[in-house]
Parts: structure tokens; sequence; C-alpha cells
């Protein structure tokens, strides 16, 4: 599943190609995704000029005007292609999950620009698109999550305070998106690792020193990910034909095996299971 960092480069991609454009036409072939797409959904988009690509988390949000937009979730194998009209054998894909090109298969949602499509592509169907009719709304449709780590509100008092008693331990934290959201599996450990703190370790242990080292962490890592275009699992390119670069970046992620690469450390990566979800980890660095 693409985590916050990979849902980037899709807004970036998209917001790129589509600001500002108005869309022709919509073609649904299957409205049967997680959320089922309403009936009004092309003439919600058709002949509306798309105003701006926003993201919370790991949503998209597809901006439209008089405060009406889409949101819009990848689930587990959820992708965007951008298919231009007069290039073809392209990589697609505003990502690195999946096919490069467009699948032949699973193309659930179609909206036409004049010189370009955007076909959302999906195998399980476990995204969504969601309409949002005003700006309160669409609040309220993030207030069960928590604060996105580059917000200013995940600060030392709130984490500290959320930890206070808890007996869970910090790799579920950090993935459990009511505490923080858009930080996943892949993130996580290394996030972990770089603050030299056990994903076993209970939270209600927690010092307020490691939980600042969390803070500071999740954003360096967050932010190091995006500038490296994402983690390409596998090995394609998208389509302004770069390669995600941050898996080259794992220090413990995938890593089960091999030698620690902190400096003086003689230790190998273990992999053990957290709540159904590999983790990887250096058990001699993290304490």
């Amino acid at each position: 599943m693409p985590e916050l960092p990979e849902v980037e480069i899709v807004r970036q991609s998209l917001h790129k190609k589509i600001k500002q454009k108005k869309v022709k036409k919509v073609i649904i072939r299957n409205r049967n995704l997680r959320l089922k797409i309403p009936p009004n959904f092309a003439t919600y988009f058709q002949n509306k000029k798309i105003i701006k690509v926003g993201r919370f988390s790991k949503y998209l949000i597809i901006y439209l005007p008089r405060e009406n937009y889409c949101l819009i979730h990848l689930g587990m194998s959820g992708t965007i292609h951008i298919v231009n009209n007069k290039l073809v054998n392209k990589p697609t894909n505003t990502s690195f999950y999946n096919s490069p090109f467009l699948p032949k298969k699973h193309n659930h949602v179609e909206l036409i620009f004049e010189k370009f499509r955007i076909i959302y592509n999906d195998p399980r169907r476990f995204g969504f698109f969601q309409l949002i009719k005003n700006n309160l709304d669409l609040n309220k449709r993030f207030y069960h999550l928590g604060p996105e780590p580059f917000d200013k509100s995940f600060n030392l008092t709130y984490v500290y305070n959320f930890f206070k008693g808890k007996s869970k331990d910090i790799k579920n934290f950090l993935l459990d998106q009511k505490f923080v959201s858009g930080i996943g599996n892949i993130y996580a450990s290394e996030i972990l690792f770089l603050s030299k703190i056990n994903p076993f370790k209970k939270v209600k242990l927690l010092s307020k020193k490691e939980c600042q080292k969390i803070i500071n962490n999740s954003r360096k890592i967050l932010l190091k990910a995006i500038s490296k275009g994402g983690s390409s699992i596998r090995n394609f390119k998208d389509t302004s034909g770069l390669k995600g670069g941050f898996q080259n970046e794992f220090k413990v992620y995938h890593q089960e095996g091999k030698r620690c690469k902190n400096l003086g450390c003689s230790n190998v990566i273990k992999k053990k299971i957290i709540s159904n979800r590999s983790t990887f980890f250096c058990d001699s660095c993290q304490k």
C-alpha cells in the first residue's frame, strides 16, 4: 500500500497535469469499489475545471469549483495512470506500485481531458472515490484521524500525553492513523531505527527525549522519501521518467540478515511480526 510519500508523489504528478484543466467526459466501468461510486459522479466532474490536487495523510483531494471536493484513497492496489492521447509505449503510472503501464483489466474510472486521460486502476478494489460537498464536511471527514507528522500539532506535548499510561508498543502506534496520519510499515521501521528505539518498546516507557526523536525523525524520513521520489519496490519509472529512490536508503526495511549499517555495529538486522506486519530492526542499536 502506498504510504504518505508515495501518495504525495501521485499528488504532485496529478496537480502538475490537471490543475486548471477541464474534464470533458467521465467513464465509469465499475462502481463497486470499497465505497460504491454514486450515480451523480459523472455530472459532479463533467465540464468542471480542476482547481488543484491536494493531500491529507494517504488521501488525495481533488478541489473543484464551489467548495466541491473528491477524495481518492488508493487502498491496497489502486494506481492512477496518466495516458497522453498521442504518446504510446510510455510509462503511465504516477507512482511505483504495480504495472508501469496501463493494465488491460480493472480500469474502473476514467476522466477524459482534451489531450489526455486520467485512469484509476484497482485489481483488489479496496480504494475508493468519495464526493464531499463543502469545506465543513471535508474537515469532518478527517476528524477521526491524527495529525500528519508535518503538522505543528504533532509536537512533544501531544505525543507524550498521548502515550501516558498506554501499554501498546511504539511500532503499532506509528501505524495507528488515529495517533498520526500517513505513516505506514516501511517508514515506521526506518523512523524507529533512526531514533534508536526498539519497535516492541511500550510507549508509556518512552522518555520525552525519545518522543522528540520520533517526532523529528518522522519528519526527516518522510521528507527524504518525498525528495527521493518515494520508494520503488519494483524496478520501473513513473510518467516523468523518474524512479523512486528511497529504497536505496533503507537501513532496516527488507534488510533482514544483513549487517547493521550503523558505524561500529556488527549485529544483523532482524525481522519479526507485530500485528501481522513485518517489522525490521537492530536489537543492538534499538533499545
